[in-house]
């Protein structure tokens, strides 16, 4: 009787230990990040619209801190609008990580000049090297740009689940 309570207690205790040990495996966190972006567009061979864009740009992020990004996407007319898609993120930290990121959505125009605005963007992340190899995540895509000059801001707002 004795050994069969040794037993189960045994068992109670590796079991909780691994639970405990498998719990602090992955968090997830709120991620944003602020930025200043230059796009340049142009043709692009990958994009069934054979137009894209590529974005490189610097910011800060309450999870990442300092990062530098570069991105490219496709980019095609819808009236006044224009959807991108295809997107991709590589978002590199003061530290030589990265995180990868896919993205889509549409620019549209805010009425003054030459301005738009991301409409219904969003971003899904999907790995990275370091500690961000396993991450997961999105959120909402913000910002905009003024076309004429490819000037703009961007925000990133959302989660990170960072898994170790």
């Amino acid at each position: 009787m004795l050994k069969t309570v040794l037993r189960i207690a045994t068992a109670s205790v590796l079991m909780s230990a691994a639970l405990s040990a498998t719990a602090g495996q992955s968090s997830y966190q709120d991620l944003e990040l602020n930025g200043t972006l230059q796009e340049i567009p142009g043709p692009s061979l990958r994009c069934d619209s054979k137009f894209g864009g590529t974005i490189l740009g610097y910011g800060d992020s309450n999870v990442l801190g300092k990062v530098t990004f570069l991105s490219s996407d496709c980019i095609t007319p819808s009236g006044t609008s224009f959807t991108f898609s295809d997107g991709r993120f590589m978002i590199t930290t003061l530290t030589g990580e990265m995180l990868f990121a896919s993205y889509s959505g549409q620019f549209v125009p805010t009425g003054e000049g030459t301005n738009y605005v991301f409409s219904n963007a969003s971003f899904q992340i999907t790995g990275g090297t370091g500690r961000y190899f396993k991450a997961t995540g999105g959120g909402a895509l913000l910002g905009g740009e003024d076309m004429a000059t490819g000037k703009g801001t961007i925000q990133l707002k959302g989660q990170v689940l960072l898994k170790k």
